[in-house]
């Protein structure tokens, strides 16, 4: 079987082949570092990680790049606000202190760190050249209003519209600025002006004068800087195939790149029946759900939907996710003990002939994740029977199997990333930051006189073992 992917720009399942064999170029949009990461997050960098395993053990040499937004509307918006409400951290700071989030909480479900992961501010030069492209090539405009900031035409554009299959009369305005200063109220901003309440730091010099890129440009840039001016799949969240991803693609192909050849997107979390906001009050933070069950197992909910569907969580679905990732477990300590010999955990050379065919077969078939889980659960009773009898051979060759594809899963206990002992000091830098972030709550809350949070997170601390010293400057943590 050749690998198939649902492609959203053709609407349908189609065949693979990269542009490179044996290689594979992979895009994928990361967080823009506004507020703590919550499940939606959490679940969307879970399936490329999931997608990029499999490449990898199906023989392929994979060069992810997951960027991040760390300039952006929001970000500026926030730490105008806390300042506003008596803090002091500046943008810069609140959006690497969100990025190391971020991090800690895909490190503490085993996401394998991206080939490379760039951020926005260190890639402006290749933003502003791509702009300048654009407006050579009759595609990008300055201002009509003789500010700094220049728009896409999106009425230049033919194929605008292509990924969505929309035409641009049916388009929504695009809402990233004023219009005053644009031909069309749909065309989008590449570069914004530099406005005089915003901070001289979250501004750059360029042709057009001080400011900053736009969401959509970012991406277009750092994606063909680090994989080329065409490569394989671009894949985010399915919230941002319009207008971000279809932005990207319009002043891509405008600029003259290939960019990307297929486009993926995973489906979104809905909890309690209700799509996951913040104007509902029902988003869940990683911070939460990590202290609800034990990382493994969350990485088990949050894979074992199939990419592009939905994913329901609901009061019992972790444990629900605990107790079928127990019979799994159970079966390789079942194992062990009965002296039938488990291979060692990971993925190699030996991987995919260790794999059964349903399990093969539903990985080629668009990554069909819950197909595969059912061929893993499979061998797990095909393997308890066989201990039950007796057959030490057919008890091995099903243990092989199991651990081959918890292997392509990023889902075997016995990989000491569960145990805190993979690298150098992975878990205490992702401790660190999630105990970071709770104190950096509790100094805003400090700041507001809001002392009931403020001791209600101190508390919640000092139940987890986590002792706080304050100062007149800072507040140091420490195990008590």
């Amino acid at each position: 079987m050749k690998q198939r992917i649902y492609d959203t720009r053709q609407q349908d399942v189609v065949d693979f082949e990269p542009r490179i064999a044996g290689e594979v170029g992979l895009y994928i949009c990361g967080p823009t570092v506004q507020s703590a990461p919550h499940i939606g997050h959490l679940r969307s960098a879970l399936v490329y990680d999931q997608i990029r395993r499999w490449f990898e053990a199906s023989g392929h040499r994979v060069t992810m790049i997951r960027n991040v937004t760390d300039i952006d509307d929001k970000i500026l918006d926030n730490a105008r606000l806390a300042k506003e409400a008596g803090g002091s951290e500046p943008w810069w700071a609140l959006a690497y202190r969100v990025e190391r989030e971020f991090t800690a909480a895909y490190d503490a479900l085993g996401i394998q760190a991206p080939t490379y992961e760039p951020r926005a501010t260190a890639n402006i030069a290749e933003m502003v050249a791509l702009i300048e492209r654009l407006i050579e090539r009759g595609h990008a405009y300055r201002a009509q209003d003789g500010s700094a900031s220049v728009y896409f035409d999106t009425a230049s554009w033919p194929e605008y519209g292509a990924l969505t299959r929309q035409r641009r009369e049916q388009m929504e305005d695009a809402a990233d600025s004023e219009p005053v200063g644009k031909r069309d109220p749909r065309d989008f901003a590449l570069w914004k002006a530099h406005r005089a309440h915003e901070p001289e730091s979250a501004s750059w010099p360029s042709p057009w004068g001080r400011g900053r890129p736009g969401w959509h440009i970012e991406c277009s840039a750092m994606a063909t800087r680090y994989l080329g001016a065409e490569f394989d799949i671009h894949g985010g969240g399915l919230d941002l195939r319009f207008p971000h991803h279809e932005n990207e693609l319009a002043q891509s192909g405008a600029a003259g790149d290939g960019f990307a050849r297929h486009w993926l997107h995973n489906g979104l979390v809905n909890t309690g029946g209700q799509k996951m906001s913040k104007s509902l009050g029902n988003s869940l933070f990683a911070k939460d759900l990590l202290a609800q069950a034990r990382p493994i197992v969350l990485r088990y909910f949050l894979g074992s939907a199939h990419y592009r569907s939905v994913l329901e969580f609901s009061e019992g679905s972790l444990a629900e996710a605990a107790a079928a990732f127990g019979r799994i477990e159970g079966f390789l300590d079942r194992a062990a003990g009965s002296g039938v010999p488990v291979v060692e955990h990971g993925i190699s050379e030996s991987t995919a002939a260790e794999l059964p065919p349903a399990f093969a077969e539903a990985m080629l078939d668009d990554f069909g994740v819950p197909q595969a889980i059912a061929a893993l659960h499979d061998a797990v009773r095909a393997g308890n029977t066989a201990i039950d009898a007796g057959d030490a051979a057919a008890a091995a060759a099903r243990a092989g199997e199991v651990v081959a594809m918890l292997g392509v899963l990023g889902l075997d206990p016995r990989d000491p990333v569960w145990d805190g002992s993979a690298g150098s000091g992975a878990s205490e830098t992702a401790l660190d930051a999630l105990v970071s972030a709770l104190i950096a709550e509790r100094r805003e809350a400090r700041a507001n006189k809001d002392f009931a949070t403020s001791d209600a997170i101190r508390d919640r601390l000092q139940a987890a073992g986590i002792a706080l010293e304050d100062d007149q400057h800072e507040t140091r943590w420490s195990v008590a």
